[in-house]
């Protein structure tokens, strides 16, 4: 299996952002991760080991990518205005440099992709796919984190509310982000075990639910823990159950 690393200069978050491609043909996959983790986090924690006969296969080519969550979110010291703020800079360098690059780089300029994430990257996953699903057709979300609010102090901005699911789910008016949506599929996956929060992923599937946005939420046992076993054996069966 073959690994490609890829860098350029990101003027939306105004740093050099890393990815590696895993594969060579197949659907793009995404993969997020998790909390302050690296574009190289998932290879050393085993998922892309887990998820290579898929890839020799040539059934997904799985594109890796950085973070920000690390400064933003989780950093107990940054202010809630920046935390917000640097989650929207996030958001723009997807659209106008990851997903790009990554069209172009499977020659389909209209591609939609697979975004895949366990914790704060089925965070990223969701939140790309809900905001912008003309670029995402299919999203695998695994324990994830999506509630913010107690990171934020009561603070609340636009930047905050465009990116909180909780918050812009609800209010999304009929238009084209809702007929997009209406076309993808949100897979939304949760152990029961320790440091997990499957309430959560319950709550967002009946947001999408409520909206007519196809999603299944996939609730595992009281043994299944927020952790990387439990996402090497979710990721390579929905992988290849989904896509």
């Amino acid at each position: 299996m073959r690994r490609t690393l890829f860098d350029w200069f990101s003027p939306e978050l105004n740093r050099k952002m890393e990815v590696a491609r895993f594969g060579e043909a197949g659907r793009p996959v995404v993969l997020f991760p998790t909390a302050g983790g690296d574009y190289l986090e998932c290879e050393r924690f085993r998922l892309i080991e887990v998820c290579a006969p898929l890839i020799e296969a040539g059934r997904v080519r799985i594109y890796t990518c950085g973070s920000i969550s690390g400064e933003g979110w989780l950093d107990s010291k940054a202010p809630p205005w920046h935390k917000s703020w640097l989650q929207s800079r996030f958001d723009q360098y997807l659209v106008s440099g990851l997903v790009p690059f990554i069209r172009g780089d499977v020659g389909d300029p209209e591609a939609r992709l697979v975004g895949v994430g366990a914790s704060l990257g089925a965070y990223n996953a969701v939140n790309a796919a809900c905001r912008h699903p003309d670029l995402f057709s299919l999203t695998i979300a695994m324990s994830g984190t999506y509630d913010f609010d107690r990171w934020m102090s009561g603070y609340r901005d636009d930047n905050y509310v465009q990116n909180q699911p909780f918050y812009y789910l609800p209010n999304l008016s009929s238009g084209p982000t809702l007929d997009w949506l209406r076309r993808s599929r949100i897979h939304l996956a949760s152990g029961q075990g320790r440091w997990e929060a499957p309430w959560e992923s319950v709550r967002l599937g009946q947001m999408l639910g409520a909206r007519g946005i196809p999603n299944y939420v996939d609730l595992w046992g009281k043994d299944v823990d927020h952790d990387w076993p439990t996402w090497r054996t979710m990721l390579p069966m929905f992988l290849d159950r989904l896509v």
